[in-house]
C-alpha cells in the first residue's frame, strides 16, 4: 500500500519546521535521509502507532519580503492541496488569528481532504485560547506546543484516524507504472508513444486526489496503468517553486507505482534534479528503469553509451542495481522495450529465495571471506530469511548487530545480487540479534 502523504501548511513561523523535527526525530517515527535532498528535513517517512506515512513540510521557503509574503503562503497551500492526502494546518496561539489564516483556511475547505487544525504555541492550555479558531470551519482545533512535545500524540491520532477515508481505486490488476523526471525530459512525448504502441485504451481515470492522468492499457495481454507526471509546471510559479513543486509531484507518483520509470534527457545528461528524483525512488523502495530519452539527437561513436553509462553510475552509486536503456520517445526507437524491462524488474522486485537456499548462500558467504572482528569479538551470522518482497527485505540473525560493519553487509548484498537476478530494484537487508534459547 502506498504511504499516505501527510502536509504540513500554514504561514511562516507557526511552528511547522519544529513540529516536523519533533515528529521524525523521535522513536515515535523514522527514519532516513533521502539521497539527494538539497534541503534538510523536507520530506521523511514517519510512523505512528504503527501507521507509516510521509510527512512534507512545506516551510522550507525563504520569504524575501513581507510584500510576497501572501504569493509564497499561496503557493505552499495550492502544492498542498494538489497533493497531501491529508493537510494539518498550523495556526500560532500567541498570534491569534490573522488575515492570512482565514485565506487558507478558505482554499483548504474547498480541498474536499482531511484537515487536522493544530494551533501551536500552547504552551499553558485552557480553553478559551481555542474559541477564535473555531470560526475557521475546519473544526475541532487541537491545541499542541511542538517545542514542548505538548499534545502532538492526540494530533497524530486524528492524523492517522483520517487514513482509511482516503479513496484510492483499486488498481491490484494494473502494474502500475510512474513516469518521472525533470520538465522537458520528455515524458509526454514518452507517454503519447507507449500509448500508442499496441493499445487498448479502456478509459482516462482523472488521478484520484492528484492534478495528473492515469492512463490504463494493455501490452502482451498484461494490464498497466501509466502515471503521467507531465504538466508539472506553473506558469505564476517562481524559479524556486517549480522546483519544489515538480519534487513534491514527483513524490507523489512515486508512492503510488510499482515501476518507476526515470526519464533522462540525453542532451543535457543526468543533472542534480535528476539524482533527486532516482534519491525518493530509491528511498521508497521501487524497482526502476533509468529511460535516457532524446537518444536520436546525440552524435555517437562505438564509445558514446558506455561514456554516458559511466556517467550514471557515478552520479547513481546509491542505484549501482539499476537498469538503463537508451530511446527516442520521437521516433519510437527501443520505447516497447521499456515496457519488457518494466515487467523484468517487477517481477524481480517479487522474487523469494527459500530460506534453505539462502542459507546456504550464508554459509559459503562466511567461508569466502570470514566476518570482521572488533576487539578481539566476530561476528557470528547464524540465521538468515527473506521476510518481504517488493522490495526484497532479508534478516540476518547475528551474535552482535554492534558488529555488523557496513562494509560486511554490503558483500553480502553483493553476493546476493550474484546468486540471484534482483537488477533493476534495492534489496534491503536488516541485522538482528540472535535471541539465546
Amino acid at each position: 500500500m502506498a504511504k499516505p502523504l501527510v502536509a504540513i501548511v500554514g504561514r511562516p513561523n507557526v511552528g511547522k519546521s519544529t513540529f516536523f523535527n519533533k515528529v521524525v526525530g523521535k522513536k515515535l517515527s523514522i527514519v532516513e535521509n533521502v539521497p539527494g535532498v538539497t534541503r534538510d528535513r523536507l520530506y521523511a517517512d514517519a510512523e505512528w502507532c504503527g501507521r507509516a506515512f510521509t510527512l512534507v513540510d512545506t516551510g522550507g521557503l525563504e520569504l524575501k519580503s513581507s510584500d510576497e509574503m501572501w504569493n509564497h503562503i499561496k503557493n505552499q497551500v495550492e502544492i498542498a492541496i494538489d497533493t497531501a492526502d491529508i493537510i494539518i494546518f498550523f495556526t500560532d496561539s500567541k498570534t491569534g488569528l490573522t488575515i492570512d489564516d482565514d485565506e487558507v483556511a478558505r482554499k483548504l475547505r474547498k480541498a474536499n481532504k482531511p484537515i487536522v487544525l493544530a494551533v501551536n504555541k500552547v504552551d499553558n492550555y485552557s480553553p478559551e485560547v481555542l474559541y477564535d479558531f473555531y470560526s475557521l470551519g475546519l473544526g475541532e482545533p487541537f491545541a499542541i506546543s511542538a517545542e514542548h512535545g505538548i499534545g502532538i500524540g492526540d494530533l497524530l491520532d486524528e492524523v492517522v484516524s483520517h487514513f482509511g477515508e482516503i479513496e484510492r481505486y483499486d488498481d491490484k490488476e494494473y502494474l502500475k507504472l510512474a513516469v518521472v523526471g525533470k520538465p522537458n525530459a520528455g515524458k509526454s512525448s514518452f507517454c503519447n508513444r507507449i500509448l500508442g504502441y499496441n493499445r487498448t485504451i479502456v478509459s482516462d481515470i482523472a488521478g484520484t486526489t492528484r492534478d495528473v492522468i492515469d492512463t490504463p492499457f494493455t501490452y502482451k495481454e498484461k494490464d498497466f496503468m501509466l502515471i503521467d507526471t507531465a504538466g508539472i509546471r506553473k506558469k505564476k510559479a517562481v524559479n524556486e517553486d517549480l522546483e519544489y513543486y515538480s519534487v513534491i509531484r514527483a513524490l507523489g507518483a512515486i508512492r503510488r507505482a510499482d515501476v518507476c520509470i526515470i526519464i533522462i534527457d540525453a542532451e543535457k545528461g543526468i543533472t542534480e534534479q535528476d539524482v533527486k528524483i532516482c534519491g525518493y525512488v530509491h528511498e521508497q523502495g521501487k524497482p526502476s528503469i533509468i529511460v535516457v530519452n532524446k537518444w536520436d539527437l546525440i552524435e555517437k561513436d562505438t564509445n558514446t553509451v558506455n561514456k554516458f553509462n559511466q556517467s550514471i553510475k557515478e552520479d547513481l552509486k546509491f542505484m549501482d542495481y539499476l537498469k538503463t536503456i537508451f530511446v527516442s520517445a520521437k521516433t519510437g526507437q527501443r520505447t516497447d522495450k521499456v515496457l519488457d524491462l518494466a515487467i523484468e524488474v517487477y517481477e524481480n522486485a517479487g522474487r523469494r529465495i527459500s530460506t534453505g537456499q539462502l542459507n546456504d548462500l550464508i554459509l559459503d558467504c562466511v567461508r569466502v571471506s570470514e566476518p570482521p572482528s572488533v576487539n578481539g569479538k566476530r561476528l557470528k551470522v547464524s540465521f538468515a530469511t527473506q521476510v518481504a518482497v517488493y522490495p526484497p527485505n532479508f534478516v540476518l540473525f547475528v551474535n552482535e548487530t554492534a558488529l555488523m560493519h557496513f562494509s560486511y553487509k554490503r558483500y553480502i548484498e553483493n553476493s546476493i545480487r550474484r546468486a540471484y537476478d534482483f537488477s533493476g530494484t534495492p534489496i534491503k537487508i536488516s541485522v538482528r540479534e540472535k535471541e539465546d534459547e
